[in-house]
């Protein structure tokens, strides 16, 4: 969900339902039209999970957006492919993405690879896989280096 995550649309909803049943069973002699209560309860609910989310106390990011690290996996077996790798770091956390480069010419496995990881995961991954054994060969595991963009000057002065 772009708008609200799960866990805002769940209070929101939680609270509409509090708000009408309170004024069902409450008010019940009262002239509160059933829509109304329900349309309160709604508005409650998103004044406080507003609220809640600016505090902090969803935990959930506002944004909608989860910092990221890119890995790099070094010294893999030539005949793992991307789901292997997938599982084995997905018993670390969350993966995104895997990566695993061929050679242009043979299409084989170069032995290396990036996996795309949330932050937290992928420190837990670092500490755990580096220099760990796996099908036969030790793993470098670290944080993958920002790719230099080439600069493109025209040199035809």
């Amino acid at each position: 969900m772009n708008i609200l995550d799960r866990k805002t649309l769940f209070t929101v909803l939680l609270l509409a339902i509090l708000s009408y049943a309170l004024g069902h069973f409450v008010l019940l002699n009262s002239q509160i039209d059933p829509a109304l209560l329900l349309a309160l309860g709604i508005i409650i609910g998103g004044i406080a999970s507003a609220f809640a989310s600016s505090t902090g106390n969803t935990g959930s990011d506002v944004s909608g957006t989860v910092e990221t690290t890119t890995l790099y996996v070094g010294n893999l077996p030539y005949r793992a492919n991307e789901q292997v790798v997938r599982d084995l770091f997905e018993e670390k956390g969350q993966v995104f993405s895997v990566r695993l480069l061929k050679d242009k010419n043979t299409g084989k496995r170069r032995g290396f690879g990036f996996v795309e990881m949330p932050q937290p995961d992928a420190l837990k991954a670092i500490n755990e896989l580096n220099e760990s054994e796996f099908q036969q060969r030790t793993l470098k595991v670290r944080e993958a280096k920002q790719k230099q963009e080439s600069l493109t000057t025209n040199d035809q002065d």
